[in-house]
């Protein structure tokens, strides 16, 4: 079932890059943007990535934390976020928990691929409430960044 604006976020309890484990709990009190992406070095992940990263002081001044979210093992990650100079965390979601906890998922995905996570885009309040929610069914789209600035413009 589909995560609806109000509900609580479920729990996030990833490893970044650094080998560092990351949990929403533990950014209680900030504002948290989570973009589930389907796979690193991808030309669309590439490009909704680096469009995050180019304009983090957006995110930066409405006192937001961004999390990338992957199935993507942390190893991957890493050389992901060094080629591409990734200025905030990337979560490697490897066992597929997080992304079928929001419902953000494809179980069946290109090349008999199982378990890609969808591109989706979460605006989590400073209680752990979910304040936007775009989960994409195609895996070309971007998320609506434009929404989700106006969705932390609008947490207090």
């Amino acid at each position: 079932m589909a995560l609806q604006v109000g509900q609580q976020a479920p729990e996030i309890s990833l490893y970044n890059t650094d080998k560092k484990k990351i949990t929403l709990s533990e950014l209680k009190g900030k504002k948290v943007v989570v973009l589930f992406f389907p796979q690193a070095f991808t030309g669309v992940c590439t490009t909704e990535l680096c469009s995050v990263r180019d304009d983090i002081a957006k995110y930066n001044n409405t006192d937001a934390v961004v999390l990338g979210i992957s199935v993507d093992s942390v190893h991957s990650l890493i050389r992901f976020k060094q080629e591409q100079a990734f200025n905030f965390d990337l979560l490697s979601d490897f066992n597929k928990e997080t992304a079928r906890a929001y419902d953000a998922i494809y179980e069946n995905w290109i090349l008999d691929m199982k378990g890609v996570a969808k591109r989706s885009a979460f605006v989590i309040d400073r209680e752990g409430v979910i304040r936007y929610a775009e989960v994409l069914e195609s895996p070309g789209d971007l998320p609506n960044f434009s929404a989700i600035q106006q969705a932390l413009e609008g947490i207090k």
